[in-house]
């Protein structure tokens, strides 16, 4: 978790050399995925500690799709 985290807070570019548009769009989506793979465990440790508390699981859509993809559920 807390390399993911070192991931979201580092540039996404950190050379002053002329990066192409394709690598920063790589570079960028890397680091998007990064996020949200820590939100994903983030999430998935809330829900195992609120089982082994055997506290009721809250029904919340933890998805980061648009209003579109929420909606055609």
């Amino acid at each position: 978790m807390d390399e993911l985290i070192k991931v979201a807070k580092e540039e996404i570019v950190d050379s002053d050399e002329d990066i192409s548009a394709d690598r920063l769009k790589n570079a960028a989506a890397t680091k998007k995925l990064a996020i949200f793979d820590a939100f994903e465990i983030l999430t998935r440790i809330q829900e195992e500690e609120a089982i082994l508390n055997n506290k009721p699981l809250e029904n919340k859509d933890t998805s980061f799709g648009g209003f579109a993809e929420r909606r055609s559920k």
